[in-house]
């Protein structure tokens, strides 16, 4: 079996979005929130991957049909409330949101058989990530301190993209890889500013807390990388990772296309600086196009060639 990642995305959107095309409205359809994307991304690299995902309501009966994919196999479960989504309207340079619709929470019964699907695969197939929900109702934070620590004690590389309790909550696991932003560690009261030195102070003490490799990205910044303790590749401390200058189409989304790119990165066995160099060009190739999660892997190969890594001297 080739090395596979789990993706638990416990709420999956419905997203609808028009666009014009040739003076027209044009409707698109797709499954979408951050554990779909980064799914999308990941098996765009050639990794197959897992999609552990709660279905309810007449959305989970559409998004049933479109979350498996070339690479992708889904694992769901139906519970009785429904999947979340929204109506954008994009045919102007701008993103307008037309409606929006949290998904709804989950009961215990429902919260277990999701909780023994992602420990069942993760075990199995070894790295999980763990997305967070499209609304904080969905799950509470105990499922993920749970997951994350469950899952590692059971010899399962995990990786997350989260803030606040769920971050708080992951960290028990001392997960492998932890990506935050630095927007999300301000607001989370961990960095004072966006001041670099700040930012460094905040992955040290993510580190002392439990994560191995963090990860901060910082908009049109370059990204901050901590690789884990004693990693041979890592040469030096803290990382500035530089990426070739894009003009921007989508700047949504790039955050978790790097998360992606660096898991799918160390699943092939590739050393921390290669799984940066994939990451960072995952996320700078989202940014160029409107399709969240997606690429080509023939450009983020070209695109990791230019990504650069310096090291920091703060």
């Amino acid at each position: 079996m080739p090395p596979t990642v789990v993706v638990f995305a416990p709420s999956p959107l419905l997203t609808v979005t028009i666009e014009d095309r040739a003076g027209q409205p044009d409707i698109h359809v797709h499954a979408g929130g951050q554990g779909v994307w980064q799914a999308r991304m990941i098996s765009t690299l050639g990794v197959p991957v897992v999609l552990c995902a709660a279905l309810g309501g007449e959305a989970g009966d559409v998004l049933e049909h479109l979350l498996p994919g070339e690479g992708v196999t889904l694992c769901p479960v139906r519970v009785g409330t429904r999947n979340g989504g929204y109506v954008h309207d994009r045919r102007s340079d701008d993103r307008e949101p037309i409606a929006e619709a949290p998904g709804g929470p989950l009961d215990r019964h429902e919260q277990d058989a999701l909780y023994e699907v992602v420990l069942r695969e993760g075990i199995e197939h070894g790295t999980a990530v763990l997305a967070g929900p499209n609304a904080d109702q969905v799950i509470p934070a105990s499922l993920y301190r749970r997951l994350a620590t469950d899952l590692g004690a059971n010899g399962c590389r995990v990786a997350a993209d989260l803030s606040g309790e769920r971050l708080d909550a992951v960290l028990a696991g001392g997960p492998a890889v932890l990506k935050v932003s630095h927007e999300e560690l301000i607001d989370d009261g961990r960095a004072d500013s966006d001041d670099p030195a700040d930012l460094v102070a905040a992955m040290r003490q993510l580190r002392s807390d439990g994560a191995a490799t963090v990860i901060v990205s910082r908009a049109a910044e370059p990204a901050l990388a901590l690789p884990a303790d004693g990693d041979a590749d890592a040469d030096g401390d803290v990382l500035e990772i530089h990426v070739p200058p894009l003009e921007p189409a989508e700047t949504r989304g790039a955050g978790d296309s790097m998360t992606a790119g660096v898991v799918a990165s160390l699943v092939r066995g590739d050393p921390i600086r290669e799984a940066l160099r994939t990451g960072a060009a995952c996320g700078a190739l989202n940014v160029v196009r409107r399709g969240l999660g997606t690429g080509g892997e023939a450009a983020i190969r070209t695109l990791a060639e230019r990504v650069e890594l310096v090291e920091w001297k703060g």
